[in-house]
């Protein structure tokens, strides 16, 4: 029997698998991912994320959620209430991608932070976890969960690339480290991070169509490409590639009862 990976966050249904979801998935499978995890971005891109796991309910497994850079003021309470009437009527394996994104627009801070405690207490009383999107605000997160102090609050921070002490945070809290194509990159300093983190705390991901990892590095990332960063984290941490699909596939599973 051969590898078996969770990819624990791609957007495999973007425009840019557009005329292809089938053969990128193909291509995902026979690299031994066996689930590719799906966050939604908002109402906009449900259908197609939904689509998919039509094609195969197996492979394919939805989440629901408001991603933080469509909190616009004109639209995000509305929004907000989609997701809840999807929550209310269909199944989901989690809340995402939530979060909070202060790269692209910090003006709109504040409602980024009503979103997300909005919707990590829809995901608290629901046991579901949550994929938290944290560009350029991971302590701004790690801050918000942690005043919330909801129970049964876990989840995945995604695309983690920070330094040890929210590591730690992330950790103390419950959370998991989503691992994607930036440990391959050469001067990330992720590696260093990692080296130091015990595997039963993280989970790999792509980020597909994002992110792609070395070699491919500025062309579209794809849920094929986990292997590459798996054997990255074997290096580093000095043990075999099985060993991480084993771990991570185990935690993934364990958080998203899959």
């Amino acid at each position: 029997m051969g590898l078996t990976f969770v990819d624990t966050h791609s957007h495999l249904y973007a425009d840019e698998f557009k005329d292809e979801y089938v053969e990128a998935a193909e291509r995902a499978v026979t690299q031994g991912v066996s689930t590719i995890l799906l966050p939604n971005i908002d109402s906009s891109s449900y259908e197609a994320m939904m689509a998919l796991t039509t094609i195969n309910a197996d492979l394919f497994k939805p989440m629901i959620g408001l991603h933080p850079c469509s909190v616009k003021p004109e639209t995000y309470k509305t929004e907000l209430d989609f997701v809840k009437q999807k929550l209310e009527s269909d199944n989901y394996i989690g809340i995402g991608e939530i979060g909070m994104d202060l790269y692209w627009d910090k003006t709109t801070e504040g409602i980024q932070t009503e979103a997300l405690e909005l919707q990590c207490t829809w995901a608290s009383e629901r046991n579901l976890p949550v994929a938290l999107h944290t560009r350029n605000a991971t302590k701004n997160v790690i801050q918000v969960v942690k005043k919330l102090n909801l129970k049964n609050l876990t989840g995945i921070f995604h695309c983690f690339g920070d330094g040890i002490e929210e590591a730690e945070d992330i950790i103390d809290m419950g959370f998991k480290l989503g691992i994607g194509g930036v440990l391959t990159f050469k001067n990330s300093g992720l590696d260093k991070v990692i080296k130091g983190i015990e595997l039963e705390h993280l989970v790999l991901e792509t980020d597909a169509p994002y992110l792609a990892p070395t070699p491919y590095r500025g062309k579209r990332n794809e849920s094929s490409y986990v292997p590459l960063i798996a054997q990255k984290l074997a290096d580093i941490k000095e043990i075999s590639i099985d060993k991480v699909a084993e771990i991570t596939t185990r935690n993934a599973a364990e958080l998203y009862r899959i």
